[in-house]
């Protein structure tokens, strides 16, 4: 083994080293490993892959090019894989209940791997929504040396001479409900959305967390927005593969690159491109893997100066593809450094600082995507925090792309988001009302789904910006229109949401960052006193698990304590 890595202070020593561990090692013989392999340092290559949906169908490509370059910078490649719930597919049903709890699972699964196997180091490689950030809380929650990559995103589909992305798949639906889009036209549509590999082209979920990836300094620069049919996702591979040796031999871990200055740069690079209000709740989840304290109100408060300056889906007219051309992640925080809106200082998985690593950016006046923060989009954030009697723990709301930012109107209530889709489909939704939809927070649903359904439906209706959307679950990253979700307290623990009625008048103004219900306090005790908790469907398996130990979105519906509890970190055993 090379001199520069000692077997006897990592942790795969547990596995390979000294006579008691032979049986150990009779298994890595077995596998065609030789003897000099077994002493390297072992590296998990975790991969996401499957054939479930498109997002994730290259990461085991990836993920075995990572071989490679762990191989070249003198380590010994591991792959193992773990699960991921597409929410394209899951989408609109019960199955999306199933989301967000496979974020804990991915992260529970990656950890288990690694300390059952006593991995020295990590490379993960995911490609839909919640296994980003599933993967970077198991590196941060185990704390090796680590890198994380994205698949890539999907090529735009063209349909009548413009790109599409499945959300327009999505819009239709409630076009052709509202007798403006042919049956024929749908399905012509649907054939055509999602032309290959990739995850969701447009600034939603995955593309997000792909962002905060190289913005917290968890990948390598500029390495994300490459769609995944390019062959520079092959290449990124390779590199993270050598890198993380690199790393390995410089002791440098994911703890010591993300400092509460690099989650407040990643919130930051969330809003200046419009993204994903899911980045709320999975930002503070990470912090929570690592003991930074950074809530949902610290989300907002990064927030709350940030211009707005990446034209992404859904609020503006590009995808990642065009992101990459234009010069990517890196571009983007090249005018945002500039303009004062980042810390330099912290660290990345490159050894040098943000700052260091931006230097070497030139900036590109004339790509059309990312705008100089001296003029932006619009001056203020595309992501805003809300917070007022009706939401005491906050909320939050996308604003990239809205003109309207304040909204006042009658509640219109639902129990869950089934009943509220069959509404929209009815056309029974009056302008000018607000839609609540509740009991679908993380513990309420359980499992806190997205509405893309719902939303999508009421925008190719036409009535994307005549009513508004509040609720105790979640929105996708393609969601657009004044859509409110992280309501917290959630209905299910009894929060102001539990107790509206029909009626009753909501006054949001994203300006501002309020949200209050208009109904004095005497007569919301007194609806509090007749209040009942409601039971869910789920009361046995992994929803009901999840709902027993899941905490409020403010924290990042997470189901353990995190850093702060530790007693011992599993990357110095």
């Amino acid at each position: 083994m090379s001199a520069k890595f000692d077997k006897s202070k990592l942790p795969s020593r547990f596995v390979s080293v000294g006579p008691e561990r032979a049986p150990q090692r009779s298994y890595y013989y077995a596998m065609g490993l030789t003897e000099e392999e077994i002493a390297r340092p072992f590296v998990g290559v975790a991969s996401a892959g499957n054939d479930s949906a498109p997002c994730n169908t290259m990461l085991d490509f990836q993920a075995d090019a990572c071989r490679e370059g762990v191989n070249a910078g003198g380590g010994m490649p591991r792959r193992f894989n773990t699960i991921t719930v597409t929410d394209g597919i899951a989408m609109g049903h019960q199955g999306m209940k199933s989301s967000l709890a496979s974020r804990e699972v991915i992260a529970d699964s990656v950890e288990l791997s690694v300390r059952g196997h006593c991995y020295d180091a990590l490379v993960t490689f995911a490609g839909c929504d919640k296994s980003l950030p599933g993967m970077m809380m198991a590196m941060l929650r185990l704390n090796v040396p680590s890198i994380f990559v994205y698949g890539g995103s999907i090529l735009p589909g063209r349909f009548h001479d413009r790109d599409v992305t499945v959300v327009d798949v999505f819009e239709a639906v409630g076009q052709h409900s509202a007798g403006n889009c042919p049956l024929k036209d749908l399905t012509a549509l649907e054939k055509v959305a999602c032309p290959g590999h990739g995850a969701c082209g447009g600034q939603f979920t995955a593309n997000t967390m792909a962002c905060v990836g190289e913005a917290i300094g968890l990948s390598l620069p500029n390495s994300n927005m490459a769609p995944a049919p390019y062959k520079s996702r092959e290449e990124v591979a390779i590199a993270a593969g050598e890198q993380v040796m690199k790393l390995l031999e410089l002791n440098l871990r994911p703890r010591d690159i993300c400092t509460k200055a690099a989650f407040e740069n990643a919130a930051k690079v969330v809003a200046a491109t419009g993204g994903s209000t899911n980045a709320a709740l999975h930002l503070p989840a990470m912090a929570n893997e690592c003991g930074v304290d950074f809530d949902l109100f610290d989300v907002a408060e990064s927030f709350k100066s940030t211009p707005y300056i990446a034209d992404l889906k859904p609020g503006g007219q590009y995808v990642a593809k065009d992101m990459h051309d234009a010069g990517g992640v890196y571009m983007l925080m090249k005018t945002m450094l500039d303009g004062g809106f980042l810390d330099p200082e912290p660290m990345t998985v490159t050894g040098k600082t943000l700052g260091e690593n931006i230097e070497e950016i030139t900036w590109n006046p004339d790509q059309k995507v990312i705008y100089d923060v001296k003029a932006p989009i619009t001056p203020t954030g595309g992501v805003v925090g809300l917070k007022g009697s009706l939401a005491p723990e906050g909320a939050i709301v996308k604003v990239a792309g809205m003109e309207r930012l304040q909204f006042s109107g009658p509640a219109r209530v639902f129990e869950c988001e089934e009943d509220a889709y069959a509404a929209v489909e009815k056309r029974d939704i009056a302008e000018g009302c607000v839609i609540v939809i509740r009991y679908e927070g993380p513990k309420g649903g359980p499992g806190m789904r997205e509405m893309l359904a719902t939303t999508a439906a009421l925008y190719g209706q036409g009535m994307g910006v005549k009513v508004a959307l509040i609720t105790d679950g979640r929105f996708s990253g393609a969601t657009r229109g004044f859509c409110i979700g992280h309501v917290g307290p959630e209905a299910a623990d009894g929060g102001p949401i539990a107790l509206i009625n029909d009626g009753d008048i909501i006054s949001i103004d994203a300006e501002a960052g309020t949200i209050d219900l208009q109904v004095d306090a005497a007569e919301l005790a007194e609806r509090r006193t007749n209040w009942q908790p409601r039971q869910n469907d789920y009361q046995s398996g992994t929803l009901w698990r999840f709902a027993q130990n899941v905490g409020s979105a403010k924290d990042g519906a997470v189901t353990h304590p995190g850093a702060k509890a530790e007693t011992h970190v599993y990357a110095d055993i």
